[in-house]
């Protein structure tokens, strides 16, 4: 059994999660643009949002089910094609539906990557998982922040068919991946070692972290919708509103590399308590204070949500050991769908009220969510995997 991560395997797991979240990342960084085009209330606004959301939220634990039960890796360079061909066609199709059904199809592609992707970075970890699982998401950070930082310049300068030029590294990565499933089917398991490998599953506890994942997307999408529309009403440019946007993002790329060691250190609840915590006034100091002092709040908001996704990607994991998968696609199809839902509720607010108001609201839920962090139950010790072929 690995005692390190392997570091081969995770660089290409990481990376294609880099570039399906950088088709993820390009969508809210759209919305300015859209809304302009098609002349959306914020609500509609947030539709969009959800479309691209909802798609991975209904079909990515299904997709877990699939790979648990029979295995699925050619869903890993499937789901970037996918990804690819929503984020392309979403700026050149003609009407406001058909982008509602373009960034659909991008969802499915998102979900279709994510549990087989997560299935094999945990295979991948060794006994480091919290570190492991951290590597796995700072792809995936760094591709959703890279998204508008890469495809609003794009916009600016082609219009919104820049959207296809942005899609192709999509599908350069695609072929990457393709060529690599040979080397990654060598980290299959060919049995699980140590006294828990007949752990059982958790459905109380995983119900528990569920309650918490919907809390904080909550906050997290409510703020990646709104932040550039936010910027825009107080007078910013639509690139200044994504800037900010890019800045949330890319600080999660750093709280991932400092909550993983801190988790494995420290224990899994107690950082995802502590990270929770730090939310209200976070939002409410970039809400209500502004200027560096709210750009720097904004950043720990990103540190504090997206650095421990890998966390609480290791407690689903940790509460359902028989179903690995599945538990990748629960936490992140309800944290992407549920959010998208959030989205289109707080747009619904802004709409009746104000968007202050909306976004004020986005400082309630991580409150709720600390408290359910408290129940959580200490996840059991569980050996890695033993890789194909160890010995």
């Amino acid at each position: 059994m690995r005692e390190t991560v392997d570091r081969r395997a995770m660089a290409v797991l990481s990376g294609g999660h880099g570039a399906v979240d950088f088709a993820s990342g390009a969508v809210p960084a759209l919305l300015p643009f859209l809304a302009e085009r098609f002349d959306l209330s914020y609500t509609a606004t947030a539709a969009v949002m959800l479309a691209a959301t909802l798609s991975s939220s209904l079909v990515q634990p299904a997709f877990g089910w699939v790979s648990d039960r029979h295995g699925a890796m050619w869903l890993l360079p499937s789901g970037l094609v996918l990804a690819a061909t929503g984020l392309g066609l979403a700026g050149v199709v003609p009407s406001y539906p058909l982008v509602l059904a373009a960034v659909f199809v991008g969802g499915v592609g998102i979900a279709a990557y994510h549990p087989e992707g997560a299935k094999f970075a945990l295979y991948a970890s060794g006994r480091r998982r919290a570190s492991g699982m951290s590597y796995f998401n700072i792809g995936g950070n760094t591709g959703y922040a890279l998204g508008p930082i890469v495809l609003t310049p794009l916009v600016v300068w082609l219009g919104l068919s820049g959207t296809l030029l942005a899609a192709l590294p999509v599908v350069a990565v695609a072929v990457v991946v393709s060529l690599a499933l040979p080397r990654l089917r060598t980290i299959s398991p060919a049995r699980v070692v140590g006294p828990t490998a007949g752990a059982e599953d958790r459905p109380g506890a995983m119900t528990l972290l569920v309650g918490v994942i919907l809390l904080r997307s909550f906050t997290w999408f409510g703020l990646i919708t709104f932040v550039p529309l936010w910027l825009v009403s107080l007078g910013h440019t639509k690139a200044e509103g994504n800037r900010l946007l890019a800045l949330m993002l890319v600080s999660g790329v750093a709280g991932a590399l400092v909550f993983g060691p801190i988790a494995d250190r420290f224990g899994l609840r107690r950082t995802l308590l502590g990270s929770t915590l730090a939310l209200p006034p976070l939002v409410l100091t970039f809400l209500h204070v502004g200027g560096v002092p709210g750009a720097m709040a904004l950043m720990l908001v990103g540190t504090c949500i997206v650095g421990t996704f890998g966390v609480v990607m290791v407690l689903s994991q940790s509460y359902l050991p028989r179903h690995v998968a599945m538990a990748s696609g629960l936490n992140v199809g309800l944290a992407i769908g549920l959010g998208g839902l959030a989205a289109v509720a707080l747009g619904a607010v802004a709409d009746a009220i104000d968007l202050e108001a909306a976004l004020t609201v986005c400082a309630i839920a991580p409150i709720l969510a600390a408290a359910l962090c408290l129940l959580l139950p200490a996840p059991a010790p569980r050996a890695a995997p033993e890789p194909a072929g160890a010995v």
